[in-house]
This record gives C-alpha cells, sequence and structure tokens, in this order.
C-alpha cells in the first residue's frame, strides 16, 4: 500500500512524458496491492495507467474544452479514413454485446474493465509520440530497461535452480514472488498446477519465467523488447552504408547493446515454450515477401541483416541444451536428453500437452459454430469446456488467441481484432518505408518481424491478454501508431 501510495504521488507530481517513461520500464515489476486478505490481485499497473491517462486527458483543459473536443471528434470521424477507430468501435461493440449470452455476468464485466484499463496506456503513448517524435526513443529506451531488469531475474531464477532443493525454489518463487506480483490466489494456483517445469518421467528442468506468471507470457515479452534492442544497437551498421551489399555490413560494428541478444534469445528457449521455437519459422517464411515489397537496396538489407539473426536463435539451442540437460534442483539427472525429447515432442500428438490442446481447439471450433456472433460471452471461455467461470484465473483457455476472442466475442469480433492488429502492422511497414532516420527504420522492421513472431505463436496460445504480455505490446504498438501520425503531420506542414 506504501508503495502504491508512492507510485501515485509520482506519476501525478512528474511530467506526463516522464511518468509515461517510468511506467514502461516498470511493466514487469508492478506489485500487487493488498487491499485486503480476500483481494490482494488488484495490480499497482491499473492504478498508475489510469492515473497517467486522466492526467493527460485533463492537463490544460477546461470542460467546455472537453466538450468541443469531443464535438471536434464526432464531426470529424469518418470510418474510411479512421479504419483503427472503425476496428477499435468493431471490437468492443462486440465485447459489449457478447455479455447478453454470458452465463456469468459479472465476470464479463470484469474482463471489460479490465482490458479498457489495458488500452489506456497505449492512448497516452500514442497522443505523446505524435506531438514528439524524440519522446518516441525514449520510450523505446525505456522498453529496452525493462527488458533487461526481466532478463536479470531471471538470470537469478535459473541460479537459484542450482543452489536450492525444489521445495526452497517453490517456497520462494511462489509464496514470495508470485505472491507479490499477482496475490495469494494465483500463489496458490501456481503451487498445486507446478507449470514452470518441464517432466520427463521422474526428471524435471525449469522452464524460466522471471517474474510472469508462467513460462509463455515470459519469452512473449522478451521478444517484444528485442525490436528496442535492435533499432538501439544496430544504427552504427546502416548509417554510413547506404546501398552497399548485404556482406559488407558484416565487417561494419554494431554497438556493444547487441552482445544482449543472444542473451535474449536464450532465455526465450530456456523458457521451454514450444511454441515460441516453432513460431520463429512465420517470420522467416515471410521474411522474403517483406523484402521484395521494399524500394531500396538498403531497405532490403535491413531486412536480411535482421532476418540473419534467427540463425543465431536456431544455434543457441545447442547452449540451452546442457542446460536443461544438467542436474537441478539438487536431483541428479539418469538423462541429459530433456531438450531433444521436448522437441520431438512437439510433432507427437499423443503427448499430454498436444492431446490436450487438441481436444480444447474442437470444442472452441464446435462452440463458434454454435454461436458466431456473440460467443460465449467475454470473460466466459470455461463455460466452452464446461468448468466453472472461475477456472479462468487458472489459465483455462483455447491456447489459441484467434479461437478465444471468437469463442467469447464472436467471428465480428475477431475481426475487429484482427483488423487492429493488421493496420499497426502497415503503418510500421508504411513508416519503414517513408522515414529516412534509420533508427525508426530498423525499430519498425524489427516491430513487424517480432510481431509476426509472436502472431504466428499465438496460434497455440492466448497469452496476448496476460497484462504484462498485452501491456508491452500495447506500448510498441502505440509507439508505432504514434510515429507513423506525427510524420503525415510533419508532411503535412512541410
Amino acid at each position: 500500500l506504501g508503495i502504491a501510495a508512492m507510485v501515485s504521488i509520482f506519476v501525478l507530481w512528474a511530467g506526463t512524458e516522464t511518468a509515461t517513461a517510468f511506467f514502461v520500464r516498470s511493466i514487469p515489476i508492478f506489485v500487487a496491492i493488498p487491499f485486503t486478505s480476500y483481494f490482494d490481485s488488484f495490480n499497482l499497473w491499473r492504478i498508475a495507467s489510469g492515473l497517467i491517462f486522466l492526467k493527460l486527458f485533463f492537463k490544460n483543459r477546461k470542460i467546455n474544452d472537453i466538450k468541443k473536443a469531443y464535438q471536434n471528434i464526432a464531426a470529424k470521424i469518418n470510418f474510411q479514413n479512421y479504419k483503427f477507430t472503425f476496428y477499435f468501435l468493431v471490437f468492443f461493440v462486440f465485447v459489449f454485446w457478447s455479455l447478453l449470452p454470458a452465463d456469468d455476468f459479472l465476470s464479463g464485466v470484469k474482463r471489460i474493465i479490465y482490458l479498457a484499463n489495458l488500452f489506456l496506456i497505449g492512448f497516452v503513448i500514442y497522443d505523446l509520440t505524435k506531438k514528439n517524435q524524440k519522446f518516441a526513443k525514449e520510450l523505446i529506451k525505456s522498453t529496452l530497461i525493462a527488458g533487461v531488469l526481466v532478463i536479470a531475474v531471471a538470470l537469478l531464477q535459473l541460479v537459484s535452480a542450482y543452489l536450492v532443493n525444489i521445495y526452497e525454489f517453490m517456497d520462494f518463487w511462489a509464496n514470495g514472488m508470485q505472491f507479490a506480483f499477482y496475490g495469494s490466489q494465483w500463489s496458490q494456483i501456481a503451487q498445486e498446477m507446478n507449470t514452470w517445469f518441464a517432466y520427463f518421467g521422474p526428471q524435471l528442468s525449469l522452464r524460466v519465467f522471471s517474474t510472469f506468471p508462467d513460462s509463455h507470457s515470459f519469452p512473449f515479452f522478451v521478444l517484444m523488447v528485442i525490436p528496442s534492442l535492435l533499432a538501439l544497437a544496430l544504427v552504427p551498421v546502416f548509417k554510413n552504408s547506404k546501398n552497399k551489399p548485404l556482406k559488407s555490413l558484416s565487417r561494419v560494428r554494431a554497438s556493444f547493446l547487441i552482445a544482449l541478444l543472444p542473451i535474449f534469445y536464450l532465455f526465450a528457449i530456456l523458457s521451454g515454450t514450444r511454441g515460441i521455437w516453432l513460431a520463429v519459422l512465420g517470420p522467416v517464411f515471410i521474411l522474403p515477401f517483406l523484402a521484395k515489397f521494399t524500394k531500396t537496396v538498403s531497405d532490403k538489407n535491413i531486412f536480411k541483416y535482421l532476418g540473419i539473426h534467427f540463425i543465431i536463435f536456431v544455434i543457441l539451442f545447442s547452449v540451452a541444451y546442457p542446460i536443461l540437460g544438467s542436474s537441478q534442483f539438487q536431483i541428479k539427472k539418469s538423462d541429459n536428453q530433456i531438450l531433444s525429447k521436448r522437441l520431438r515432442s512437439i510433432l507427437d500428438l499423443s503427448e499430454t500437452s498436444n492431446s490436450g490442446r487438441l481436444a480444447i481447439w474442437k470444442a472452441s471450433a464446435k462452440s463458434i459454430i454454435k454461436r458466431p456472433l456473440l460467443g460465449v460471452g467475454i470473460g466466459n471461455f470455461p463455460a466452452v469446456l464446461s468448468q466453472e467461470t472461475e477456472y479462468a484465473k487458472a489459465g483455462s483457455s483455447a491456447h489459441n488467441l484467434y479461437l478465444q476472442i471468437a469463442a467469447e466475442i464472436g467471428l465480428l469480433g475477431l475481426l475487429g481484432g484482427i483488423g487492429m492488429i493488421w493496420l499497426i502492422l502497415q503503418r510500421g511497414f508504411q513508416i519503414f518505408r517513408e522515414t529516412e532516420d534509420y533508427f525508426t527504420k530498423i525499430y519498425s522492421a524489427a516491430f513487424i518481424l517480432y510481431t509476426i513472431w509472436i502472431l504466428f505463436y499465438s496460434l497455440t496460445d492466448a497469452v496476448l491478454f496476460d497484462e504484462r504480455a498485452f501491456l508491452i505490446f500495447a506500448a510498441n504498438s502505440a509507439i508505432i501508431l504514434g510515429i507513423k501520425a506525427g510524420l503525415k503531420e510533419n508532411q503535412r506542414f512541410v
């Protein structure tokens, strides 16, 4: 409660840009607020984002000014020109309408409030970057700082697996860290479900999760930080190498920050999330098409150069192999093949996780066919599996982002969500082609590739709606939309 009070005072007292940068850096370490022993999972980010949004909204505005602003917005909206607004409204209209068939109306309302809260910081970042393009670079630095914090905790977590037994590990990370970040209910679920380990018979290996509830949202966050890392590290490579062949770029030294990239990749592998491993094929497959639609040799080289880094990701499995195969939690392994077994299990349909996903996908598809327009109701996915709504807190989901949205709010709501993501990617590509600033070029190109990576991963998980994963995605997306809007305004006045 004391930390909540201090953070609230700070974001109100500091400038809006400072408060926003602070928020982005703190995404992975915001803690839960213990209002009562029964209500201790309300996270601090929800208060901080709300205060920052209200601060921006009321800044230098009187009531009459706000009224005029609303009237101007209503008069100017044209759905042909404001495509993002259109898709956003479609999505939320069906989110609200889906409450009509919902079995648990209250859970649906809570979910809507949660989603609205998640979107707030995106509006703030969009407004600030649109008005001040230099601030976009500061926010990009802030996302990297958040990523370094996450990796630092992940490293400590991995080291702890070699120093303590499984009971001491669970006591510290579940009863201590997870309790502080997510409250008592999730702490109990984490202990009972034990999703932080890869099991093969009596053997187990840690699946790194850092400050996140599980080892699925952790690599998602890491991938969303990498565009910031690449933008800050690779500018020296391209700055004075316009239209030079790709081979010559390999001789130009990048910033020392590039040393962080293999570390980020390695921990994404050590999360043990097979969907992340397999989804790297997404950007690899799309890369030639992106390069084809670029105008200049220099632009093509940026995409090709970024694509080469995916080879590093594959090579690092050889480093992860002995780590995952080593003895952890003071238990000696009789077999060090745990990584190769986990890789082979990707194609094993009889494997418990795979067979469970297939069953859930079938149930989700049947539910969508039965209720294609409004779904079962936002926040009511457990109803698809004939479970109690409270199972959503324990991770009951479609294990597929697109099936999850369609099952909860219907196919038209899904189209609204896909439309928003498509326009964000489109804006990113437009920025890449229009800007002459290499920092912005590299960031937008990397954002496209790594967003495609997580979109392919979303075929096997619905982790985007986990709070910290969504916040980092919203921050990056708002930066892209803000930069594009700023470029458009600058071109108008030139």
